[in-house]
Parts: structure tokens; sequence; C-alpha cells
């Protein structure tokens, strides 16, 4: 039986603000599967690299049972990906010292993203307890819509990821989609993959009258929002969104004084060089197009404040090229707002259309425009489309998430009992 586990975050702290470069739905998962199992009276330690000396390296605000362990390893500031990667072992020694220190035993690993399950094999050897894996990223499919050289994945982080995939104990996939692209692209064995997708918090995320959202944030009670929300990234689609909203003035030229496109993430004071070139791309393409009245920068964001803002606009868009899930969506429609999505990986299969929702082509802003101008024309619609958006998300309650994720922890551990003797010696 579970009871302890280590929770494997290398790149990123499940507790950092979300909308900036290295944040976003993994941030989310790690963090609520984590309140949950706490709830649950599991004892959870979730292990991320130390960004900033000046946070306490351990701290517990997840739940009773739930801590959050800043590690060192390399220098304590911001890094991408492939810069963290030469210090993993300085990680992998940092979680065994603490571990050794307490004299504390972990039932199972659970790590997230391709950085984490590399940490999860050494501890696997250290330890002699399985790992659980999920991605919510795959390199090979980021690099398949990717547009630029600068935004191509690197040939190690895909090996490994291949690597991953065949060593790894049981291998969690959000959709059926991704589990068949981890089949197709990298060769994963489908007997060890699980698919449970992503949760939703419907405590936080639930509607609340637009008027009330409205006042909240400071908006005008006649104005239309349509709402973007995540990170300031060509793969991200913003640029197709302004491009979209631009037709959209054209067709209803009576509109530009009611109506605003709110993008949510990035942050302002990044040093981030991609991302601020994307943010002075995107502020230029909106002045080009003559809307830069109508498209409005608002930074990363809270949780506690997104609840406002996805409840005050009229529909939220996301037009990513690639999204393995789409935890945006999902919140969105908790909070009874109807949703706009590229017709693309996880978004295809969240996104009910016709009854959440609508899908539209990747990459195309007319089509994209007509959507948004049905929800804006037909009220009707969007009050029935806003019912069963809620009811579409109900199903993914973290209760109901965090149940199937103990039952692979269990299926897993029951097949590894025989590899790894030291699971039937743990007290």
């Amino acid at each position: 039986m579970v009871k302890r586990i280590a929770m494997i975050s290398v790149h990123t702290c499940p507790l950092a603000t979300l909308g900036g470069k290295e944040t976003g739905g993994m941030n989310v998962y790690v963090r609520e599967l984590t309140r949950e199992f706490s709830r649950r009276g599991l004892e959870v330690d979730v292990f991320t690299r130390s960004q900033d000396p000046q946070i306490r390296h351990i701290c517990g605000p997840l739940g009773e049972r739930g801590r959050v362990i800043h590690v060192e390893a390399g220098p304590e500031r911001p890094a991408n990906p492939n810069d963290i990667y030469t210090h993993l072992p300085e990680f992998v020694q940092g979680v065994t010292r603490l571990a050794r220190d307490e004299g504390r035993h972990y039932d199972i690993v659970h790590s997230h993203y391709w950085l984490s399950g590399l940490v999860a094999e050494e501890l696997r050897q250290v330890w002699g307890v399985p790992f659980v894996q999920m991605f919510h990223t795959l390199a090979e499919l980021k690099n398949q819509v990717a547009g630029s050289p600068e935004e191509m994945e690197s040939p190690r982080r895909r090996d490994c990821e291949g690597q991953i995939m065949r060593s790894a104990d049981r291998l969690v996939a959000a959709t059926s989609l991704e589990r068949d692209q981890m089949q197709s692209y990298y060769g994963a064995d489908p007997e060890k993959i699980s698919v449970v997708p992503p949760g939703v918090d419907l405590e936080l995320f639930h509607p609340l009258p637009a008027e009330e959202a409205k006042a909240r944030i400071g908006a005008p009670a006649d104005h239309r929002i349509v709402l973007f929300v995540g990170r300031i990234q060509p793969i991200k689609g913003i640029d197709t969104l302004i491009q979209a909203m631009a037709r959209v003035l054209r067709r209803r030229p009576g509109l530009r004084d009611q109506l605003c496109l709110a993008v949510i993430g990035g942050d302002p004071n990044s040093d981030s060089d991609h991302e601020q070139t994307e943010l002075r791309r995107l502020k230029a393409l909106r002045e080009e197009l003559g809307i830069g009245d109508l498209v409005t920068f608002l930074g990363s964001k809270s949780q506690d404040t997104l609840v406002n803002y996805y409840s005050a606009a009229s529909m939220v868009v996301v037009p990513s090229h690639y999204e393995s899930f789409g935890m945006v969506a999902l919140e969105a429609m908790a909070c009874g707002t109807p949703v706009i999505a590229s017709d693309v990986g996880g978004l295809s299969l969240n996104v009910a259309e016709g009854f959440s929702g609508y899908l539209v082509r990747d990459g195309d802003p007319e089509a994209l425009a007509d959507k948004i101008l049905l929800l804006l024309n037909h009220d009707e619609l969007r009050q029935h489309l806003s019912v069963q958006a809620r009811r579409w998300a109900e199903r993914f309650s973290w209760v109901n998430i965090a149940d199937e994720i103990l039952g692979v922890f269990e299926q897993t551990l029951s097949a590894s009992a025989i590899r790894y003797p030291a699971l039937c010696q743990a007290p």
C-alpha cells in the first residue's frame, strides 16, 4: 500500500506563479495532486530545483502532509532545461542526502517531465522502489509544429524521453492520443501505459456571475472579453488569435468600444530572450493590424485570480499548435465559460465539439474569427454551452483523478514486488 510518495519536478516549482516561461499546467498538476494525496493522509515530498536562495529549502504549504523541498543543484536562479541537465547528479545527491538524514523511506517515485524521469531512474537504483513517469509534453510532437530552429527541442531531450519510456515501471498518458503517440514515435510498450487525464479544482474554478467577476477585475460591465491564458511562446498560437480578432472587428466594427482580447501569461520582468522577443512580436502585430486598443497583455496571474477572468470572459480561446492536454480549457469549462480551441493534441479530446465549445483548424484565423463571432452574436447559444461546459468539467475532479493515479501506483507496486525486494521489507 502506498503511504509515502516522492514527487519529482526538477525544472519548475509547483508554487511558482503561472504564465512564466517554464510554468503552466504541469505546476498545477503536481500541486493539486499533492494536495489531494495529503488530504487522504498520504505523505508527499515534492522535490524541485532551488531557483532562489531567499526561499526556504523545505516548506509545507501543500496540505498537512505535503512538502515542497528545494534542492540545490547548480546556481540558484532560473535556467533552461538543457542547462539543468548538467546538474542532475547534484540534484540526485541532494534528494538522497535528505532522505538519508531524515531516515525517510518512499514507497514509489512519481516523476514529471523528462529531466525528472532521469532523476527517477537514479533514485530507483538507490532506493529500490519503482517509478511512474508522466511527460506532460513530448519533444517529438513539439518539434513537428516548431516554426523556427529556436523553437526546436534538443535531440538530447528526445533521446532521453525514449530511454525513460523503456525504463520506467509505468507511464501515464494524459489522453489516449498521447498513449498512441508514445507508441508510434518512441516505441513505448502499450502494456505499461495508463491513460489518466489531469484534473481541475472544482471548488476554486466555478461559475461566477459575469457582472461580479468583471467588477473584481475592473472591467466595464458592457465589455465582451475574449480571453487567452498561457505562456508567451510561438507554440501557443497567440498571433493566430490576434489576427482573428482583427477579422472580427472588420466584420463587426461596431464592437470596437465593447470588445477586448485579454492575454494572461508571461512575466514582464523575465530575462528570457525568447519570451521577450515573442512579446515584442505580438505587440507589433496588434499595432500593424490596427487593434492596439483591443489587445491587452496582463502578465501572469495567480490561480485564485484566474477564476474571475474566466467568469468575466465571454469565451476562452486556446489557439495552440500543440497541447498534450490543455489545462486552461478545462479550468475555463469548470467556470462555465465556452472554449474555442485548436483541433490538435489533447484539445481534440478535451473540448467537446458543440457541447462545451468548438474546435477549429490550427493556425486558421478566419475559422477562429467565425467561431468567435458565433458566440458574440448568439447569447443564448453561449449560455447553453456554458451550462454544458461546467457539466463536462465535473468528471475531472481531483478526487476522481487521484483515485485513478493511486490505482496506477498500486498496480505498479504489485507488479514490482519481485523486482524490488526492498518493497516487501519497507516499514
